[in-house]
């Protein structure tokens, strides 16, 4: 599953107009790496949303930036696995 995640985001990426040469697992989105911007970061995350079916609220699409193209394709992968669970209701 992972390998398909990293597989769409340098799809993605490449889509973008970034060039993925350089990057690997252990390279941050953000500044300090593929210096994805922002709104890219933004995109990003909502194609995999898409593709993936995952959801990331405001606030940890913003802390993508910090994040290595291994630790988000691992948060991708553990909420592609999880179960969906609805709570029950208990009287």
């Amino acid at each position: 599953m992972i390998d398909s995640i990293r597989q769409f985001i340098f799809s993605s990426l490449r889509e973008m107009n970034y060039d993925t040469d350089d990057i690997d697992d252990d390279t941050q989105l953000g500044p300090r790496g593929a210096d994805l911007a922002s709104l890219s970061l933004a995109e990003l995350a909502v194609r995999v949303e898409d593709e993936f079916g995952v959801r990331f609220s405001e606030e940890e699409a913003e802390e993508l930036a910090g994040k290595t193209v291994g630790e988000f394709c691992a948060i991708v992968a553990e909420r592609v696995s999880a179960p969906s669970v609805e709570k029950a209701e208990v009287d």
